[in-house]
């Protein structure tokens, strides 16, 4: 019988990237929670950071606006609209790569 071993190296993808920023933007709501719909901007991270999502990316973007929308209405922090721009940085980086064909 045959084990499936550990890959010793992993390829940086921009993919890898964007979930990168998702989980930053996700720490930052967490580490803020408290201010106005920080809840609602939580639920709707973790929807957009779903398989669901990721298997279809239209559903990603709209989300990114969505999410944007909220924490600008909201006044968030600085630091969560900041993470919130390096998301929409790596969905465009993600969706360049597919257009190149690299992923």
């Amino acid at each position: 019988m045959n084990f499936f071993e550990e890959p010793v190296s992993y390829q940086k993808t921009a993919l890898s990237d964007l979930q990168g920023a998702w989980l930053l933007l996700r720490e930052e709501v967490v580490n803020k929670i408290g201010f106005s719909n920080s809840d609602k901007l939580l639920f709707h991270i973790d929807e957009a950071m779903s398989w669901e999502c990721v298997r279809d990316l239209n559903q990603m973007n709209w989300l990114i606006l969505l999410i944007g929308n909220i924490a600008k209405q909201s006044q968030a922090p600085k630091i969560i609209i900041d993470c919130i721009d390096q998301v929409r940085y790596h969905f465009q980086e993600v969706l360049d790569s597919i257009k190149e064909g690299k992923i």
